[in-house]
C-alpha cells in the first residue's frame, strides 16, 4: 500500500487539522487557514471546503497547503505524525524540509492552545462541582467544589470569546491569558498524573 491509499484510508482531514492546531467546531465547522477568515467557513470532515474561498480536498490536499509541502511530501508528514505505516519504497532518504510556519499561523496556533487548555479545565471544573458536591447540610465544602463554583462561570465567557468574538478581542484575551493558561496546563497535567496513579494503584489492589 503506497503512502497515499494509507493515508486516505485512515485520516480525515479533521482529524489531520486538529492534530495540526486547527480548533474544530463541534458541527464540523473552523475559521479557514487559508484566507483572511473572520468567522469559521471552513467544513472539515474526511474531505474539507471553505465556503469563503473555495479551498477543497483532502488531508493530503490540506497539509500541503497548510506546511507548503508537496502532495508526496504531505502524505509522508501525515503518516510519520499519525504512525501509519506503508510502502517504505515509497519514502526519499532525505526527510523534507518544513517550512517555517507564518506568524498568523504561530498566532493560530497559541490561540488553538490557549481553547484547548481552558476547556479541558472548564471540564474538570464541572466534574469537581459533581464528585465534591457535599452530600449534607453541614458537611464543610471540598476545596474543589468550591473553585468549581467560581470559576466554571468565568471559564465558560473567556471560552465564548475565543468562540464568537472579534479576532482583535481574541488576540488581547490570548495575550492576557498566556501565562495563567501556561500554569493551569501544568495544573491539569499533574491532576491527571495524580489521577492516573491513583487508578493504577486501585487496580494492583483489586489484582491481589
Amino acid at each position: 500500500m503506497n503512502v497515499f491509499e494509507a493515508v486516505k484510508q485512515n485520516v480525515t482531514t479533521r482529524q489531520a487539522a486538529e492534530l495540526y492546531g486547527i480548533r474544530v467546531g463541534r458541527n464540523g465547522m473552523a475559521v479557514c487557514p487559508f484566507h483572511n477568515d473572520k468567522n469559521p467557513s471552513m467544513k472539515l470532515d474526511r474531505r474539507f471546503h471553505c465556503f469563503g474561498c473555495q479551498a477543497d480536498g483532502d488531508a493530503v490536499d490540506f497539509v500541503s497547503r497548510l506546511f507548503g509541502l508537496p502532495s508526496k511530501e504531505a502524505a509522508m508528514k501525515i503518516a510519520d505524525d499519525f504512525g501509519i505505516s506503508y510502502d517504505s519504497r515509497q519514502k526519499p532518504s532525505i526527510r523534507p524540509k518544513i517550512r517555517e510556519p507564518t506568524p498568523e499561523q504561530k498566532y493560530q496556533q497559541e490561540e488553538n492552545h490557549c481553547y484547548k487548555v481552558l476547556s479541558d479545565y472548564f471540564h474538570l471544573l464541572r466534574k469537581w462541582e459533581k464528585q465534591y458536591a457535599p452530600q449534607r447540610t453541614d458537611e464543610v465544602w471540598h476545596p474543589l467544589f468550591v473553585e468549581a463554583l467560581q470559576k466554571k462561570s468565568y471559564i465558560e465567557y473567556l471560552l465564548d470569546i475565543l468562540l464568537y468574538d472579534t479576532p482583535e478581542e481574541k488576540k488581547a484575551l490570548v495575550a492576557e491569558q498566556r501565562k495563567e493558561v501556561m500554569k493551569l496546563e501544568q495544573r491539569i497535567a499533574g491532576h491527571t498524573a495524580e489521577h492516573d496513579r491513583g487508578r493504577s494503584q486501585r487496580k494492583s489492589g483489586l489484582d491481589r
